[in-house]
C-alpha cells in the first residue's frame, strides 16, 4: 500500500488543521493505521492509532484532547484533525500502516513498520 499524508501549512496558536493520508494500491481497511510526527533534532514519536474498523483508537498524552484521528475505508482515507495546536506540535507528520495488529502499529512502532507515507510539515507559529 501506498500512503501520502497531506494538508500541513502555516497554523497559528490555538489554530486548527485537518491532515489526510490517502492510500493507492491496496485496501486501507486492511490495516490498522497511525499518525506519527517528527520534530528538528527529536524522535519519532507515534501520536495516534486507528483500528481497521475504526473501532478502537489510540490517543498520546500529547495529543489528548486536542488531536482526533477517524478514517473513511469506502474513500481510502484516513484523517488527523489537530485542534488547538501549540508550537510544541511543529514537526513533520508521517501516516504509516503495518500489517501487524493494533499494538504492533502504535506501541512498537520503534521495531519499523512496513508502509510509511510521505510526509506533510506542519509548523504552528505566530
Amino acid at each position: 500500500v501506498q500512503l501520502q499524508a497531506s494538508g500541513g501549512g502555516l497554523v497559528q496558536p490555538g489554530g486548527s488543521l485537518r491532515l489526510s493520508c490517502a492510500a493507492s494500491g491496496s485496501t486501507l481497511g486492511d490495516y490498522p493505521i497511525g499518525w506519527f510526527r517528527q520534530a528538528p533534532g527529536k524522535e519519532r514519536e507515534g501520536i495516534l492509532c486507528i483500528s481497521r474498523s475504526g473501532d478502537r483508537t489510540y490517543t498520546s498524552d500529547s495529543a489528548k484532547g486536542r488531536f482526533t484521528i477517524s478514517r473513511d475505508n469506502a474513500k481510502n482515507m484516513v484523517y488527523l484533525q489537530m485542534n488547538s495546536l501549540k508550537p510544541e506540535d511543529t514537526a513533520v507528520y508521517y501516516c504509516a500502516a503495518h500489517p501487524g495488529g493494533f499494538e504492533r502499529l502504535c506501541f512498537q512502532y520503534k521495531y519499523g513498520l512496513d508502509y510509511w507515507g510521505k510526509g506533510t510539515q506542519v509548523t504552528v507559529s505566530s
